[in-house]
């Protein structure tokens, strides 16, 4: 019976190191001690972080929403009309997305705009600003105002000035927002 008892307990041996092998060579590849690049890894796919070399627009092709603006053809035409509703949604973005900077009145007065050292926001209200065309206020909104002579940080070209927000705000958003800061100069 000891020999039988022997020869089990070595079998049990044997199968605990054969086990404990493969749990450690498991283990090697669990923990990336031993990396193998499979295909089907998403690491080594091409991937672009947010913002980070977007693709370019394909040729020929058109937004789901539109063209907003076709170089080389002027200024846009405003084709939203200035209407309770337009101005109504235009005042909703305005209070969103550009009241820390430009005030809840327009004149540049922002929570943000204390922080901003050499360039102050715009006075909304102001002559300068109130006599471009709806067009041109149109561009500002989407392109934002560029900084060309940013050497510091070539990639961000809006450095410490308005951004565009045209990744933020729809076509329909955006004319919205012109037909509302329309309306700023009137409430003075």
């Amino acid at each position: 019976m000891s020999t039988s008892l022997s020869v089990i307990l070595k079998r049990f041996f044997y199968i605990f190191v054969v086990v404990g092998a493969l749990t450690g060579v498991m283990l090697l590849f669990t923990y990336d001690i031993i990396k193998i690049d499979w295909v089907s890894f998403m690491e080594i796919q091409p991937a672009y972080g947010s913002q980070e070399d977007p693709l370019p627009v394909p040729a020929q092709s058109i937004p789901v929403e539109g063209a907003a603006y076709l170089p080389g053809m002027g200024e846009p035409i405003n084709p939203v009309p200035a209407d309770e509703t337009s101005i109504a949604r235009g005042a909703e973005l305005f209070a969103i997305n550009c009241v820390m900077c430009h005030g809840e009145s327009g004149q540049g007065t922002g929570t943000v705009a204390a922080f901003l050292v050499k360039k102050k926001p715009a006075d909304l209200t102001s002559e300068a600003v109130q006599s471009k065309s709806d067009g041109s206020m149109f561009l500002t909104i989407s392109y934002g105002i560029w900084n060309p002579n940013n050497t510091l940080f070539p990639e961000v070209q809006f450095s410490g000035q308005m951004p565009p927000l045209n990744e933020n705000l729809t076509v329909r958003e955006r004319w919205d927002l012109v037909n509302y800061i329309r309306t700023l100069n009137a409430a003075q």
